[in-house]
């Protein structure tokens, strides 16, 4: 470019000075260059050629794309055509079939073959053949179809042994196995489990197996609850527990040669559980170990210990030898060093489990031993042994055997659940004739309670606390989202609370106020407006502080500072009795350090608003004194000498008057008591020695009068 220029240049100079360029060939060659570089006004362009305007170039460039797209449409519109004359041949030949084809009518020059097209009342039919398929196609492939069709489905099929009938209760089996599933805890797995056993677990046997496998590998920290759940089932049938331990046994060996650490992880406590349920022999679970720990790694160090974190209280009592050997085995990778130092950690974390008896990873806890030791089935497969995975179990295949099988397994479940199950899977067929008959027979079994059947009310019993943490989200929200006391008031009072939940508000008062880095007055005046407007709300405040005073030494000292001042102002406005503080009782030996700085900042908080001379007019009040004995005890010279430092030591002294009178005067009044007591004693000693001299004169008289009968 630069020597073009050069060359540009040149050239006009030599024009603009006229100097001749006809000497040679060669000279008159580059003048014609020159002179085809310059534009019609004899301007130069600077280059050798000569360059085009760019308003012509974008005239090019749209005349391109024009006819580029009009080439695209008039290709679309022959395929189209061509599409729409082909609608019968194999969708995955037509573009073969089109390019085949436009290869042979440019051979041929143009004339290709012409195909007759379909008519309007051919396209009309095969419309609604199409539609009509759709209608009675029952294959769902995951897809969702709503339960009226299904009904509607499941009606229009006489033939209950049908592959459309099997598939459609195939993959009604599938959903509900694992919707129970899904929804299994703690609470409810002993109602999950009878659920589980109403289905056909036999034929669906494949299915639950993965269900299972599928959720504990998606949340591993429910593996618990999994393995409770199969060693009931395995109680029942074997087989399915069986098939599920093999599966296990089958992840955990291919996620070890896949070094997969999370599936790794999952099937070992998976493993581990169903060991702490026995549907596995001890034997798997010293093989795992051995596995693992034979040559450490960082990773297989790191499982070993989740695998003996979870395994380790029934290793221990069932194989004391094995959990020695093993433990035996971490302290020497331990003392050999080779391994990272998080993994050092973790193993002396084990160790420190151990040493607790692995009190935080219990082998089964109570709410799930459901299964007693004589009913317990325990497999005995190896870690190395042949291992038949069934995996065809999790596919549908047509049986022809169906009915029969369902009648058989029909007999299984009301024998393992009772007549329950039979009236459940007949409910829906016997629905029409249970109305109709009148005479209530077959009635026996299953049938509900008479209240239930005359139309009576059945009380239901929340023990999941559901309604409860809903109410408490309520009022918490409630509380957050009004800007003064008397709105929030007025907001709880809407509230549709129940006869008995009036103490989750009291209980989330004392909780949003006990959260906050400082006290907040507005919770003050919200408990003050409560108690006013009703007096079960009082009666609440006045519990509640027997509670959170019993209860003090659990909370930190922010958390006593907000309680004592929230109490101080329900005081002081008389919102709650003064009676509540007949509670505290002020020794050495009944209080501790967070209930003495309970009762400090109490008692500050209320004489900074009502003074000290009108606190103590209410402390000192004939009617209440005995509510006060606590405070200001008198029992004993040394829990009097204890209240009066209290009290002085922080800036409350002119509340121990009464006190140190009786302090001063206690000498006396005991020196009198002892009088008392001595001439009480004294009084006493009288009594009885006249009443034995009254005794013997009348003994005596008796033994005179006796002896004068004798003589007569």
């Amino acid at each position: 470019v630069a020597k073009r220029g050069e060359r540009a240049r040149r050239s006009s100079s030599r024009e603009r000075s006229h100097t001749p360029l006809s000497s040679s060939p060669h000279r008159r060659r580059r003048s014609s260059a020159v002179s085809d570089s310059t534009d019609g006004e004899g301007h130069d362009s600077g280059y050798g050629r000569r360059r085009r305007p760019r308003s012509s170039r974008r005239d090019d460039d749209r005349h391109r794309a024009t006819s580029s797209d009009s080439r695209r449409s008039v290709r679309r519109s022959r395929e189209s055509s061509q599409v729409d004359s082909s609608d019968d041949e194999d969708p995955t030949l037509r573009y073969r079939g089109r390019r085949r084809r436009s290869s042979e009518e440019r051979g041929s020059g143009g004339q290709g073959r012409e195909k007759k097209p379909r008519s309007d009342m051919d396209r009309m039919k095969l419309r609604a053949a199409v539609a009509k398929e759709k209608e009675t196609d029952t294959k769902t492939g995951g897809l969702y179809i709503p339960p009226w069709r299904l009904a509607l489905m499941k009606k229009s099929m006489s033939d209950k042994s049908s592959k459309e009938y099997q598939r459609m209760t195939w993959d009604a089996l599938r959903k509900s196995i694992n919707g129970l599933i899904n929804k299994v805890n703690v609470i409810n797995v002993q109602n999950i489990i009878p659920e589980l056993i109403a289905e056909n677990l036999v034929r669906g046997r494949g299915l639950f197996v993965r269900s299972v496998m599928k959720a504990q590998s998606v949340s591993p920290v429910f593996t618990h609850i999994y393995s409770a759940v199969i060693a009931v089932v395995n109680t029942k049938f074997p087989e399915i527990g069986e098939l599920l331990l093999m599966r296990v046994i089958d992840q955990f060996r291919k996620s070890f040669k896949r070094n997969d650490k999370p599936n790794l992880l999952a099937s070992t406590r998976f493993i581990a559980h169903l060991l702490n349920q026995q549907v596995a022999g001890e034997v798997l679970g010293l093989q795992v170990l051995e596995l693992l720990l034979t040559n450490p790694t960082d990773d297989s160090v790191e499982v070993a210990v989740m695998f003996t974190k979870e395994f380790g209280a029934m290793l221990q009592e069932i194989s004391p030898a094995g959990f020695r050997y093993v433990f035996d085995r971490f302290r020497g990778i331990l003392h050999e060093g080779t391994i990272d130092r998080r993994v050092q950690y973790m193993i002396e974390g084990l160790f420190a489990a151990q040493k607790q008896n692995f009190a935080e990873h219990p082998a089964i806890i109570p709410e799930l031993d459901l299964v007693e030791e004589e009913d317990q089935i325990t497999h005995e497969v190896g870690l190395d042994d042949e291992i038949d995975t069934q995996e065809t179990l999790n596919y549908f295949n047509v049986d022809e055997n169906f009915a029969e099988n369902e009648a058989k397994y029909a007999a299984i479940k009301k024998e393992l659940l009772g007549g329950e199950s039979e009236s459940e899977d007949d409910g829906d067929d016997e629905d029409d004739d249970g109305d109709d008959d009148g005479d209530g027979s077959g009635s026996d079994v299953g049938a509900p309670p008479a209240s239930a059947a005359a139309g009576g009310t059945m009380e239901i019993e929340d023990r999941t606390s559901t309604d409860a943490i809903k109410l408490r989200l309520k009022i918490y929200l409630t509380i957050m989202s009004s800007l003064d006391f008397e709105e929030c008031a007025h907001k709880l009072r809407l509230l549709q609370i129940k006869p008995g939940q009036e103490h989750e508000i009291v209980t989330m008062l004392f909780e949003c106020c006990s959260q906050e880095r400082t006290y907040i007055r507005f919770y003050g005046l919200l408990s003050q407006r409560m108690c006013n407007l009703d007096r079960v709300y009082q009666e609440l405040f006045d519990e509640a502080f027997q509670e959170q005073y019993t209860t003090i030494h659990r909370f930190e000292t922010n958390k006593i500072r907000n309680i004592a001042k929230l109490f101080a102002h329900l005081f002081h406005t008389d919102a709650i009795p003064w009676t509540a503080l007949g509670y505290i009782r002020l020794t050495e030996a009944d209080t501790t350090a967070s209930s003495r700085i309970f009762i400090k900042i109490l008692f500050q908080e209320i004489a900074e608003y009502m003074g000290l001379r009108k606190l103590n007019e209410r402390l000192t009040d004939e009617y209440l004194a005995a509510n006060f004995s606590g405070l200001f005890p008198k029992d004993n010279p040394k829990n009097t000498r204890f209240a009066i430092n209290f009290w002085t030591s922080i800036g409350l002294g002119g509340l121990t008057d009464g006190l140190r009178e009786y302090l001063r005067m206690a000498p006396k009044l005991i020196m009198q008591q002892k009088a008392l007591e001595g001439s009480s004693s004294s009084s006493v000693s009288s009594t009885s020695t006249s009443s034995s001299s009254v005794s013997s004169s009348s003994s005596s008289s008796s033994l005179s009068s006796s002896s004068d009968s004798e003589s007569d």
